[in-house]
Order: structure tokens, then C-alpha cells, then sequence
């Protein structure tokens, strides 16, 4: 197993969350819980490994690929001027994830930082059906996509840390 049962983080005890808005937030956290343990232990060239070829993917490209997802997510409900890609252009997020232990700890910290501008900005509007942005997306429909988008991707960081030591999720 991955993690030991009583000391996984992504286990809690007792019921779940009443509400949806906080059903689909306790869903998100664990998923970004899980992609952050599928990177643990690893150093940055096995981070940066492209494990699954002809794919550029890889768990370090993943984490980068994030921190973009969670910007264009404020693109998508914010009525202002979008923000830039932190990376560049198109596949940037991947193809520009390399060994170097600085990019490693960049990408965690961008991750961090976006994860926390993006709610923050969604904490704003609890209101689930409540549509924002100038094409009118629904809190709820963001919210679904965000939990879609790292539970693919945990997927994916399943897939990428067997081919790097071996190591299966749970």
C-alpha cells in the first residue's frame, strides 16, 4: 500500500462533509493530497523522468501543467484581463520541466500559490449555481472540473511513479 491506512492524510475519521460545497472541497483536497504523496521521495531527475515514452509527461510536468490549469481557472470567472502563462506557450508546462532541484521547488511553490488565488477567488462565491465570468461558468461546473482535472492527473501520477521505482497507488 501506498500509505499506511492510519497514517494516510487523506483518511479522516467520523462522517462526511454535510453540503455539497463542502463534499465536493473534501474531494479536492484529498486529490491534491494524493499528487503531492506521488511526488514525495523523489529527487528532481526522477521528478522530471519522461517515464512513459513518446509522452513529455511527467510528474514534475504534471505539478507545472497544474499550476497553468489553476490560472486558467481564474481566467474562467474573472471579468478582467486574463492572466499570462507562468511557463509560455503551448505544452511549455512539460517540455520545459527539467532536473534541476530550483524547478523542483518552483513548481511546488507556484502550486501552492495559484491553489490558493484560485479559492480564495471561488470563496467568494459560495453560491454553486451562481455563474461568473464573460462566458457565465457556474461555481459548480468549476468546482466539478477542478476535482476532474487532478483526479486525471492522479491517474497519470500513478502510471508515471511505477515506471520511475516501482511504486503502485493505493
Amino acid at each position: 500500500m501506498w500509505a499506511d491506512p492510519g497514517e494516510d492524510p487523506r483518511n479522516s475519521e467520523g462522517t462526511s462533509p454535510d453540503g455539497e460545497l463542502p463534499t465536493l472541497l473534501d474531494f479536492l483536497t484529498s486529490y491534491r493530497m494524493t499528487l503531492r504523496m506521488k511526488c514525495e521521495g523523489l529527487d528532481p531527475e526522477q521528478l522530471a523522468r519522461r517515464s512513459v515514452p513518446p509522452s513529455t509527461m511527467s510528474l514534475l510536468g504534471l505539478v507545472r501543467h497544474l499550476v497553468e490549469v489553476e490560472r486558467d481557472w481564474r481566467n474562467w470567472i474573472s471579468d478582467g484581463d486574463p492572466v499570462p502563462k507562468l511557463y509560455g506557450g503551448r505544452d511549455a508546462d512539460f517540455d520545459g520541466a527539467v532536473a534541476e532541484q530550483a524547478m523542483v521547488d518552483a513548481a511546488f511553490t507556484d502550486l501552492e500559490r495559484e491553489q490558493a488565488a484560485t479559492d480564495a477567488a471561488l470563496a467568494r462565491n459560495p453560491d454553486l449555481g451562481e455563474r461568473l465570468g464573460k462566458d457565465g461558468t457556474s461555481v459548480r461546473e468549476l468546482m466539478v472540473h477542478r476535482i476532474e482535472e487532478y483526479a486525471r492527473h492522479c491517474g497519470h501520477a500513478d502510471l508515471l511513479r511505477e515506471c520511475v521505482d516501482g511504486r503502485v497507488g493505493q
